[in-house]
């Protein structure tokens, strides 16, 4: 989607502090961390989110849980615990509509916090 600044992300059309990256997802540093670690982990191919996954492209997640494991691994957060955030539409908080998960971690938290 040309107007998506996550898809302009991926495609290097604006820069980014990548920690990882496979043929399916990309992960980089929130700009705007809420926590010691906040990463955001996308599909490479876009979707707006979790509610419009349909047979059609509900494969565009396989590997998903994988990929945030080795993410969490290579950030040196996978042993002391993280949290997995997907904002599903407006009214959960998601400000730019290409699914993503906030990835956190690094510090204690509690709960209920973003």
């Amino acid at each position: 989607m040309s107007d998506c600044i996550f898809c302009k992300i991926i495609n290097g059309e604006i820069p980014s502090k990548k920690v990882l990256e496979n043929d399916k997802f990309y992960a980089f540093h929130d700009i705007e961390p809420v926590k010691k670690v906040h990463v955001l982990i996308v599909p490479k191919n876009h979707v707006s989110n979790i509610a419009h996954l349909n047979e059609n492209n509900e494969d565009y997640v396989e590997g998903l849980l994988p990929f945030v494991r080795d993410v969490a691994k290579e950030l040196g957060i996978s042993k002391d615990g993280y949290r997995l955030i997907f904002n599903t539409g407006k009214k959960a908080g998601q400000t730019v509509f290409h699914m993503h998960a906030h990835l956190l971690g690094g510090e204690e938290m509690g709960w209920p916090e973003a």
